[in-house]
């Protein structure tokens, strides 16, 4: 039962990305609303590329991760590209980058978006229990 609500919640996390990522590569535009930033030039193609690869890859690597038996490991993935950018943010309000809502609420989300990705890994990559014997 447990492996089956994780599986959902990660799937769910993995439509919310893929999501955010594919508008991103529509309309990049878009993440100077959600994320509280502006850009402008030929800026708008890194952004374009980099941030949309970012969100993609990860709700890629989270829904094979929980829908392909054997590649449980891919839930490893989102967890790295999450909690780098975690460890950079913390450095960032360690340094004395200013800091709002904005940045509070991502890593909010940034740490359980890891801790979801590898608490799923470590459930989901341990052998079944042997179902109990009846009759011993």
């Amino acid at each position: 039962m447990v492996n089956w609500v994780l599986r959902g919640a990660v799937l769910l996390w993995a439509v919310f990305f893929f999501m955010i990522g594919a508008r991103g590569v529509i309309d990049p535009a878009s993440y100077s609303e959600t994320f509280g930033f502006t850009i402008s030039g030929v800026a708008i193609n890194t952004l374009r590329a980099d941030l949309s690869s970012f969100f993609l890859v990860s709700a890629g690597s989270a829904a094979l991760g929980v829908l392909m038996p054997g590649w449980v490991r891919a839930l490893l993935v989102p967890a790295a590209l999450y909690g780098t950018a975690l460890t950079g943010r913390l450095i960032g309000v360690a340094l004395g980058d200013p800091t709002n809502f904005g940045i509070v609420q991502g890593m909010i989300i940034e740490a359980l978006s890891v801790l979801l990705m590898v608490g799923s890994w470590w459930v989901l990559s341990r052998p079944a229990p042997a179902p109990a014997d009846p009759l011993g």
